[in-house]
């Protein structure tokens, strides 16, 4: 995806490794459901016109539609740690599940499902940018739309828009 106008291009790949395994770019909660040895990339194109994001996969379990959110956190052993969802309009209360801030408008979403190779992609586009330091890491919840439980998560120094 290209954005009319592109400033800065942020491209990141990792390989997931189990919590368990040490200090990871690219950590996997749930090795049924993201196996140690699956790939990610992501790939931050901003400008002018906005940001995008788009998320590739490869090793996954074929057919199962995943969620995928940008997180305020890096990610660490504790899933957790990678806190909320980035919101662009941050909801006041915390942990926010109010639709008027959870949505796809005002947080990037990057739902996927695995073709029969276990490859997948999304890509999201907002006229908006991050905020400097607020934007840390990609998670992959178990269910596509508004969350789900986390199954790994990839930290992704993200920049605001140039």
């Amino acid at each position: 995806m290209a954005v009319p106008g592109s400033g800065h291009v942020l491209r990141m790949e990792g390989e997931f490794a189990p919590a368990s395994a040490g200090r990871s770019a690219a950590v996997t909660y749930d090795s049924g459901w993201v196996p140690p040895g699956a790939r990610i990339q992501v790939v931050q194109d901003s400008g002018r016109q906005g940001t995008a994001v788009e998320l590739r996969v490869a090793g996954l379990r074929p057919g199962h539609a995943y969620g995928a959110h940008v997180h305020t956190g890096a990610c660490t052993a504790d899933p957790a740690d990678a806190g909320g969802h980035y919101q662009h309009r941050e909801d006041p209360v915390q942990s926010s599940e109010d639709p008027d801030y959870v949505n796809p408008h005002n947080e990037v979403w990057l739902d996927f499902t695995p073709d029969e190779h276990g490859e997948g992609f999304a890509a999201a586009h907002h006229r908006w940018g991050f905020r400097p330091g607020e934007a840390n890491s990609v998670v992959i919840h178990q269910e596509p739309g508004g969350a789900g439980e986390r199954l790994a998560c990839f930290t992704v120094p993200f920049e605001p828009r140039g």
